[in-house]
């Protein structure tokens, strides 16, 4: 599992400071909740090129919701992403849930990896897409070590990956905003809204899995 102290989204400077100490982490949070809003202030202010995407991409219109919290250099990460990819299709296809994947800057380099991202599934709005595209940057990230964005353009042409160019930035502060809301300071991590007041929260590649598994039970019990 990843949990870096620092973490850095886009120029704006979005800064959290995650902390093991427990005694400190509360004094920490408050310091890092008010340098996030700055942060994604300054973002949004800078997003004006381009129309402003106001939603982070999501696939499904259900009630229950699936969030999974990811970083591309997180081999974990990696792991459950390209596990789960059949089980989250299956999930999808019972037209009851939706699915939403907020990347967490624990690298200096998860911006750039979440702009193309967002561009790609901007290009083509579907999950099988989405997948086929996080794995290229999981790749990237994981086996070949890109940190620059040149190399990684040049790198997900070569995979056959297509990308419109958005306004990004003005999807940033919306990911900030929950990642700060769930407290998320380790990935993976993977949050199951099966109501109003059920959320459920689930930890590294085993707990996400056993989870989503949990979420298939579920609904398959609720149709008989």
């Amino acid at each position: 599992m990843r949990s870096d102290e620092d973490s850095l989204y886009g120029e704006g400077g979005l800064f959290f400071m995650l902390r093991r100490n427990k005694a400190l982490f509360f004094l920490l949070g408050i310091a890092a909740s008010l340098v996030v809003l700055a942060g994604f202030g300054r973002i949004a202010t800078q997003a004006s090129a381009q129309e402003l995407v106001r939603v982070i991409p999501h696939f499904g219109t259900g009630t229950h919701e699936i969030l999974i919290f990811s970083d591309y250099f997180c081999p974990h990460c990696k792991i459950i992403d390209e596990k789960a990819e059949g089980l989250l299709k299956e999930l999808l296809a019972t037209h009851k849930v939706q699915i939403k994947f907020i990347d967490v800057p624990f690298n200096r380099a998860t911006p750039i990896y979440a702009k193309y991202y967002l561009q790609a599934v901007n290009a083509q709005p579907d999950l099988d897409n989405a997948l086929r595209v996080r794995k290229a940057l999981f790749e990237a990230a994981m086996d070949k070590g890109i940190r620059d964005e040149e190399a990684l353009t040049r790198y997900l042409a070569g995979r056959q990956i297509k990308w419109t160019a958005m306004n990004e930035k003005s999807v940033f502060p919306l990911m900030g905003a929950l990642i700060k809301e769930h407290k998320i300071n380790q990935t993976p991590t993977c949050l199951i809204r099966y109501s109003a007041v059920d959320m459920r929260r689930y930890i590294g590649s085993v707990e996400i899995w056993n989870g989503l598994q949990e979420l298939k039970n579920h609904l398959s019990a609720a149709v008989k």
